[in-house]
């Protein structure tokens, strides 16, 4: 058996249950005994990424700081990975008219990204189509019905989209709220320098407290794509991805 796989993992945001997700994915990363990961709330740890084979992020309205985004960088051309999870690539800005804002305040996290979160339609239904079914990430699946927060995004670098779904309809509270016919990636591949990021943008989770600017008890909690077997399956998949285990 080879050495440990060390890993950094930042897990923070608004609107979300953070504490939800942050433990459904240390749990999965358990499965692998060689995982050794540590835990954070924003980017400001740059030695301990440095020292990483990979970064997972689960993050909502979290940016880094300009030295952060050199780390990041640095942390990709030499070969790291990156898992960015769900509203890893959000910025939201609520107007005086109390719609939401998706400004274009850090490009350069975004174009590493390959994407920005600008609007979602309210919690639905939606079909998830498998295109590629020979990358190792998505072999044998098949499209699937999924109830998710359906992240409707603008494509800033090149992408390799794993799986789509598409949207026409109304993003209700957003500035960009009109959609026609659009292809939303929703699994991509994206290379930086030697390294790689693989984005999922499933798996909105809310608890009971996590919206208290708006009411201080939501009736209902959310687990989105968390409650389906198959996306399970895929982060199992992507964390082998990120520890250079599935090629």
């Amino acid at each position: 058996m080879s050495g440990p796989i060390q890993a950094h993992f930042i897990a923070a945001g608004k609107y979300h249950d953070i504490d939800y997700a942050r433990l459904e994915l240390l749990k999965l990363m358990a499965e692998e005994p060689r995982i050794r990961a540590t835990v954070a709330m924003d980017y400001a740890n740059t030695e301990r990424l440095a020292a990483c084979d990979f970064l997972i992020t689960y993050t909502c309205d979290v940016m880094p700081a300009p030295a952060e985004v050199a780390a990041l960088r640095a942390f990709l051309d030499r070969g790291g990975r990156w898992l960015a999870l769900h509203g890893t690539n959000s910025i939201l800005r609520f107007l005086e008219s109390g719609v939401v804002d998706a400004p274009n305040e850090a490009p350069e996290v975004m174009e590493m990204l390959g994407t920005q979160f600008v609007a979602h339609p309210p919690i639905g239904p939606f079909t998830v189509e498998v295109p590629d079914t020979g990358d190792p990430l998505t072999r044998g699946m098949s499209d699937f019905e999924v109830v998710d927060e359906l992240y409707l995004s603008r494509t800033t670098a090149e992408i390799e989209t794993l799986m789509l779904t598409r949207f026409t309809g109304e993003a209700t509270g957003f500035t960009a709220s009109q959609w026609q016919d659009a292809e939303v990636p929703i699994l991509y591949r994206r290379t930086q320098g030697r390294g790689e990021i693989v984005y999922c943008t499933l798996g909105h989770c809310r608890g009971h407290y996590d919206v208290a600017v708006f009411t201080p008890f939501w009736p209902h909690p959310e687990r989105c794509a968390w409650n389906y077997p198959i996306y399970h399956e895929l982060l199992r998949r992507c964390l082998k991805w990120a520890s250079g285990e599935l090629e």
